[in-house]
């Protein structure tokens, strides 16, 4: 423990954004870095506490408590104190294999089990993160690793996202023949097109992946399985096959005129604005306009605000983001406390952006919507609303909403963003295997073999616990390529 007393005679501090006015006139990451002494600072305050919560990767109360993926982050916070950044990286990547795609659309929940956040701000974890891996980047330390050993035993793994480049990845260094199939033309998944690029600059994700491949991992774009490649060739084909094809399947919002034009999935805007932006910087305009538009968006979670984002960088008229749940409090309340995940309100990138813009917060919260107006045409026109209330019910003991009469109001739309979530994975492939599902129609495996109902087969990911982090999937992903490496090697000829 370098300095001691750092949390003392440290405040918070992190490196200021990219303001509103110039970073809604392009697509380039919003983020900043600080300068090493600063950052040393921000090192310092780590308390190196005798037992560290940030890095347990517990679930409290639904939430993640600590870190997933248990990264030494007391460690590398001194280490980089003390400007070891070399051997700062070496431990981080012992626990998390992308570092640099965590450090920037990870939620932090280390920060919200950190000691030193009972009393003071936390600690700036995912700041330092991003700020190691970047640093070595540009350094140019961070290099191909070959695998020492190949046992020739052929692994697919269905799927680009965190979960399967997390696996595909430790499978290879396992020394595994490992093969990526992604239905996408890019690797990432939702990384590539789920994410917009400035929260994650698409560059940062192609590089990850050319050092996969320069590895020896092998990548097969364009390739949908059970489509245009047989779903019996993985069978056939493979000593083990992993499920990592994430939950994709959209919540719909069940109203009248949910089938009009101009009513989109909001996965569908972001990755059609993804693709467009990457293949011609725009200029083929195959994505979806909202220019001069009034823009609605159903969902106040992290994608409905990516909505946000890009609705304003399209130049759109107006833009509202109507949230069913109440507004939640600035500060925790007793029956959120330390070290659970801080559930509290948080004015991300979109909604500054929109203030900027537009001069107040697009966020409406218990407000859902009743139906969708369309013009003589078909087209979206206007949007019905009613305001909620949140009761328990007394059977069941969970809270429910209900609309409150008198509140009810129209507004002006031309476009509709759906950002409600995910039911879970695409069906078909899942039958066409003929795997057991759970409830929750995702893929039935459990957490300490990954097996599916199915020899040989394993699932990681969301399409094994259902829509969640970035850092979640590549855990599981890590821990399902052990449980391959596993049935592999006591399964060898």
């Amino acid at each position: 423990m370098g300095k001691p007393t750092g949390f003392m005679e440290y405040d918070r501090q992190l490196p200021p954004d990219r303001s509103e006015q110039e970073r809604i006139r392009d697509w380039n990451e919003f983020h900043t870095h600080m300068d090493t002494e600063d950052l040393r600072e921000q090192g310092a305050r780590c308390m190196n506490c005798g037992v560290p919560f940030c890095h347990t990767g517990k679930i409290i109360g639904g939430m993640a408590m600590g870190c997933p993926l248990n990264n030494l982050i007391p460690e590398w916070n001194d280490l980089v104190y003390r400007g070891e950044y070399e051997e700062a990286y070496r431990r981080l990547s012992l626990t998390n294999s992308f570092p640099e795609f965590t450090g920037r659309v990870c939620p932090a929940p280390c920060e919200g089990s950190c000691t030193l956040g009972m009393h003071d701000p936390a600690v700036t974890i995912k700041n330092i993160e991003c700020h190691i891996i970047d640093t070595m980047f540009e350094r140019g330390a961070v290099k191909a690793r070959m695998p020492k050993k190949s046992t020739e035993k052929r692994v697919a793994v269905v799927g680009s996202g965190p979960s399967g480049l997390a696996c595909a990845d430790m499978l290879n260094q396992m020394g595994h023949r490992v093969t990526v199939f992604e239905r996408a033309d890019r690797p990432g998944g939702l990384l590539m097109y789920g994410i917009p690029n400035m929260k994650l600059d698409k560059s940062v994700v192609l590089r990850r992946a050319a050092l996969m491949k320069k590895e020896g991992v092998d990548f097969k774009f364009g390739t949908d399985i059970g489509k245009n490649y047989p779903a019996a060739g993985l069978l056939n084909d493979y000593d083990a096959v992993v499920l990592c094809t994430g939950s994709t399947a959209p919540r719909p919002l069940e109203v009248e005129g949910a089938e009009l034009d101009g009513v989109y999935y909001a996965v569908d805007f972001l990755s059609r604005n993804t693709k467009s932006l990457l293949d011609s910087n725009l200029e083929d305009r195959q994505y979806i306009d909202v220019k001069d538009k009034d823009v609605v968006i159903v969902g106040g979670g992290d994608t409905g605000t990516d909505c946000v984002g890009t609705s304003i960088r399209h130049g759109c008229r107006s833009v509202v983001q109507l949230e069913i749940m109440p507004e939640l409090p600035e500060n925790r309340l007793p029956s959120n406390p330390w070290p659970e995940y801080p559930r509290v309100k948080k004015t991300d990138y979109g909604q500054e952006e929109a203030i900027h813009v537009f001069g107040e917060d697009p966020r409406e919260y218990e407000t859902t919507v009743t139906k969708i107006e369309g013009d003589e045409n078909g087209r979206v026109k206007k949007v019905h609303t009613v305001l909620v209330e949140w009761t328990r019910d007394e059977t069941t003991g969970r809270m429910v909403s209900k609309p409150i009469a008198g509140s009810e109001k129209v507004r002006d739309a031309d476009i509709v963003l759906l950002a409600m979530g995910f039911l879970g994975p695409e069906q078909e492939l899942l039958r066409q295997l003929g795997l057991k599902t759970n409830e929750r129609s995702n893929i039935d495996a459990d957490d300490k073999d990954y097996k599916t109902s199915l020899s040989g087969v394993f699932a990681a990911g969301d399409c094994r616990r259902g829509q969640s982090l970035v850092v979640w999937g590549i855990r599981e992903g890590r821990e399902a390529a052990r449980a391959v490496d596993k049935y592999l090697m006591k399964n060898r000829d």
